[in-house]
């Protein structure tokens, strides 16, 4: 995609990757960053670029696949010519192809995949540099959030974790195991089922035996919602509470009603409580013709991964993939970005943007909308950003 420049810009423009799940069940998030990625850069190009030099960004489907997004990432890097990546929706397609931006000495900021080891792959001293960022919110303090939510806010110890079989799933199951072993529990089932699985009943029943008072969450939309319309359909009511995966329209419009009271962490939730909140939603939903953000946090990531990269690239006054990098660990730029205001986000060892647990609010589906699920989250946020 070549995002509009002005006519002044004249110089060659800088390339930028973008991949993501476009298509398919993961396409939500997908289509979300990376039209928030656009409205970044169309912005970005309309006040003049970066050193003189219009933005492109080169666009790639990677379908949720970690075979295609290998070779995508290979394609973007040795024909394209990318000076940096942004996006990657899914955890198994980001522990797959960001060996290659590694390998090749090119930042990739990670917009979206949550997998607690994505920033953790190339770390010394075999590697003595990494090139791998993030902007979302890691796996660690989801679960410590859920858990929370769960334990502590709801006095629930009785608790049962269902999860996928991606690479997601697995590694959301074990930070979910460690976050309850912190409290002294352990769960009383653990369910594992697969993508484009519908009946969840046998899971489900024996999770209800097993006296669990409440589900724990970590898969996709579609699945998502087969898991909250099967305890409807078994008669359970029990709290549904899981990573932000939950807020995926295809787990609320396929589970309908029976999504109503699930709550989720979220960087971002789709409510005007800041003008530059407002401003953001009003300009998303007027570019690309929507009412409803697909997945709010994924947007609002990928908008800021895009201001982040600019930063670097301002600061090193340069696409090298080296300096660019060394930039990002050293950000002198405070970047005003919708997820938060980013403040020396990054450090050499630290390739965390979020990185702890206040930037971070529970949401809760009420009337087919993620909303605040406590008031004092939403104050917090409003001043917080």
């Amino acid at each position: 995609m070549a995002v509009p420049a002005p006519g002044a810009l004249a110089g060659e423009p800088i390339r930028i990757g973008v991949s993501g799940p476009f298509t398919g069940g993961s396409s939500p998030m997908g289509v979300a960053m990376r039209d928030g990625i656009r409205l970044a850069a169309q912005e970005i190009n309309a006040a003049g670029g970066i050193l003189g030099r219009p933005l492109r960004l080169i666009e790639r489907n990677d379908e949720a696949s970690p075979e295609h997004g290998a070779q995508i990432a290979q394609e973007l890097i040795n024909r394209e010519k990318i000076v940096a990546g942004l996006g990657i929706v899914n955890t198994g397609v980001a522990l797959a192809s960001q060996r290659f931006y590694q390998q090749a000495h090119l930042p990739m900021i990670t917009s979206v995949a949550t997998g607690s080891i994505i920033t953790k792959q190339f770390l010394p001293p075999q590697y003595p540099d990494n090139y791998i960022f993030r902007v979302s919110a890691p796996d660690t303090l989801q679960a410590a959030m859920i858990v929370d939510e769960t334990v502590v806010r709801r006095r629930l110890r009785k608790l049962a974790i269902f999860h996928d079989s991606t690479n997601y799933g697995q590694l959301g199951r074990e930070d979910l195991e460690r976050a309850l072993d912190r409290h002294g529990i352990k769960p009383v089932a653990v369910e594992r089922f697969n993508i484009r699985d519908v009946d969840m009943t046998p899971q489900l029943i024996r999770a209800r035996n097993a006296g669990a008072e409440a589900v724990l969450t970590y898969g996709l939309g579609p699945e998502l919602a087969h898991v909250a319309n099967g305890m409807v359909r078994i008669g359970w009511q029990v709290p549904l509470v899981g990573s932000w995966a939950l807020n995926m329209p295809n787990f609320i419009d396929n589970a309908g009603p029976n999504a109503e009271g699930t709550r989720m962490p979220q960087t971002f939730i789709q409510e005007g409580d800041t003008p530059r909140h407002r401003a953001f939603i009003d300009k998303y939903r007027k570019t690309f013709g929507v009412e409803r953000i697909p997945v709010a946090p994924a947007a609002a990531q990928g908008y800021d991964s895009m201001l982040l990269l600019a930063a670097a690239i301002r600061q090193a006054r340069s696409t090298d993939g080296v300096k660019l990098r060394e930039a990002l660990e050293t950000l002198q730029e405070r970047v005003e970005g919708i997820v938060m205001v980013y403040d020396r986000p990054f450090s050499r060892t630290d390739h965390e943007a979020i990185d702890s647990k206040r930037a971070l609010v529970i949401g809760e589906i009420r009337n087919k909308n993620v909303v605040f699920a406590y008031d004092e989250d939403r104050k917090r946020d409003a001043q917080h950003k």
